[in-house]
């Protein structure tokens, strides 16, 4: 069973995994990778599909990397749902070809299993990201 502060601290993880994101250390949470971890990537987001252990997850974020001549994630909310920690998610970059600023929100599920984290779903509404918890 959950106590109070184990959900603390996973807020707190997710908090510092982006603090260093936005810093532009990509790497940081990775040690917190389960074996099986599994990030979710849903229809409407570029290179939707699911990416099953980290080295699969490792793949995805050098591609989705290489596409930035800048890009940063930071986390304008988090939230605590059991298991679960939803961050609200705000990406600013410029693309490496065109040169095209992006400003977008999105929402990621973080899914912990003990302190080990076992998913991370993009979600591109509240509201679906919300439903996908039943919340």
């Amino acid at each position: 069973m959950d106590t109070p502060r184990m959900a603390q601290d996973r807020v707190g993880t997710v908090r510092k995994i982006y603090d260093e994101w936005a810093e532009g250390d990509f790497r940081a949470g990775t040690e917190l990778f389960d074996r099986y971890v599994m990030l979710v990537m849903r229809p409407e987001f570029p290179d939707a599909g699911t990416y099953l252990g980290p080295t699969a997850i490792g793949g995805y974020m050098r591609q989705f990397l290489s596409g930035w001549s800048r890009v940063t994630l930071r986390a304008r909310e988090l939230l605590d749902a059991g298991d679960t920690v939803l961050a609200d998610v705000h990406q600013q970059g410029a693309g490496t070809s065109s040169g095209a600023p992006v400003d977008m929100h999105y929402w990621q599920a973080w899914t912990f299993r003990g302190q080990s984290i076992i998913r991370i779903e993009s979600i591109r509404t509240r509201e679906e990201a919300f439903a996908a918890l039943g919340l």
